[in-house]
């Protein structure tokens, strides 16, 4: 049985080719949403953090370890701060992808692990049973939502005692959160596991739910799902869902939302209006962290979780611009041919958080949104390349340098 449903993990947009590729003519959706946001713009850097504080290199001490849980083990993914903690924890769940869940990446939230471990949280990613690595089958329960989410939640439930478990861990402060097929979960866990887990004091929901296109009255299925949620979630909830999401359209998250809280269920709902082209992608993007991060920071004091900045972490930094050429120059990017430059008009529709990578024998690629566009774009391009690929352009400005040497790259 097909399930379509949506992982915001995979939210950023790229194209690549060698002298025969044609990229996307528009961003998806093709419209211009990034205006009417009431957030600095798109692919601006934060300011420096206090020099004082201590620096978490930016790999974020990421590691991989296997989790036990009844018969399997789960793959998951782990950001932590520098040092022995005890540190506050997130468990953070991901969505689904249509096909094989076998075939979805190991999931790596890196913009939303950034800003926690920047205030010293550890982030905890399981992939889910059936999911990427982790042991099993994907337990999809056919049409009946409320019983999905129930069986994904056992993951998390079995995450959570795990960590809590670990000595750097500080399992009297714990949230979960998760996005799309993953907020549903964290939803989920909240109405039965999180009872076995008083450590953890609330739950965080990016555009959670899932879509089931297959089966008759999907939309009704997932609104009786979160009301059932509703009579038994305990835990204070924050909801995220924006007006142009692609997968939940209409009214339908207010009625989740209703659905939720009639029966006594406490949550805050947070409209941020629309995102870009997709409200879907927002936690996936870099640049949604401005948008969701102020309203995740005065929820979690509200429930007695840490909020101060105690590390430095470093971000995606782009070259400096040179002014070879201006950025809507099409025919000054060297080594393209027609559908190369086909490819960087089609750079030059997209948000402004983007980045064009090009390289001698004429191979190109651009990549938009997600974590570091720099880095995708780049290694977009180099898979078609036995020469070095270089960024040309990135946001705004031009970095190339002509016949220099120096290979222009991101830096952190």
């Amino acid at each position: 049985m097909g399930i379509k449903t949506w992982l915001v993990g995979c939210s950023f947009l790229c194209a690549f080719g060698t002298l025969q590729s044609v990229a996307h003519a528009e961003p998806i959706g093709g419209t211009r949403q990034s205006e009417g946001l009431q957030a600095p713009a798109f692919g601006q850097i934060p300011s420096a953090a206090d020099a004082t504080l201590p620096a978490v290199d930016n790999g974020l001490n990421e590691t991989v370890i296997r989790i036990p849980e009844d018969d399997i083990t789960l793959q998951t993914t782990v950001f932590k701060p520098n040092g022995a903690g005890p540190f506050p924890m997130i468990v953070f769940n991901h969505g689904k992808l249509p096909g094989d869940a076998h075939d979805q990446p190991r999931n790596r939230p890196l913009a939303l692990a950034r800003e926690f471990v920047r205030h010293g949280y550890v982030v905890v990613v399981p992939n889910r049973r059936g999911f990427a690595e982790s042991g099993g089958n994907y337990a999809g329960n056919g049409c009946n939502v409320e019983a999905n989410g129930y069986a994904q939640a056992r993951d998390v439930a079995a995450t959570v005692a795990y960590m809590s478990e670990q000595p750097y861990i500080d399992k009297t402060h714990i949230v979960v959160g998760g996005t799309s097929h993953g907020g549903l979960t964290a939803i989920a866990y909240g109405a039965h596991d999180a009872a076995s887990a008083p450590g953890v004091r609330g739950l965080i929901n990016f555009s959670g739910g899932l879509r089931q296109d297959e089966c008759a009255g999907w939309q009704k299925n997932l609104t009786n799902a979160f009301g059932a949620y509703g009579e038994n979630v305990r835990l204070p909830s924050l909801w995220f869902y924006g007006e142009n999401d692609s997968v939940w359209q209409g009214g339908l998250a207010g009625q989740m939302y209703t659905a939720f809280t009639e029966h006594g269920a406490k949550a805050q709902m947070v409209d941020f209006g629309a995102y870009k082209n997709d409200a879907h992608r927002l936690v996936g993007d870099r640049d949604g962290v401005q948008i969701w991060w102020p309203q995740v920071k005065a929820f979690l004091a509200q429930i007695g979780m840490p909020t101060a900045v105690q590390y430095q972490v470093s971000e995606p930094q782009a070259p400096k611009a040179t002014g070879y050429a201006s950025l809507d120059a099409v025919t000054a990017v060297p080594f393209l041919d027609e559908g190369g430059r086909a490819g960087y008009r089609n750079f030059l529709h997209q948000y402004s958080s983007r980045a064009f990578a090009v390289s001698n024998s004429g191979a190109w690629s651009w990549a938009e949104g997600g974590d570091d566009p720099m880095s995708v774009a780049l290694a977009s391009c180099q898979k078609q390349s036995s020469d070095p690929c270089r960024l040309y352009a990135v946001n705004e400005d031009v970095v190339w340098r002509d016949a220099s040497g120096d290979t222009q790259t991101a830096s952190r």
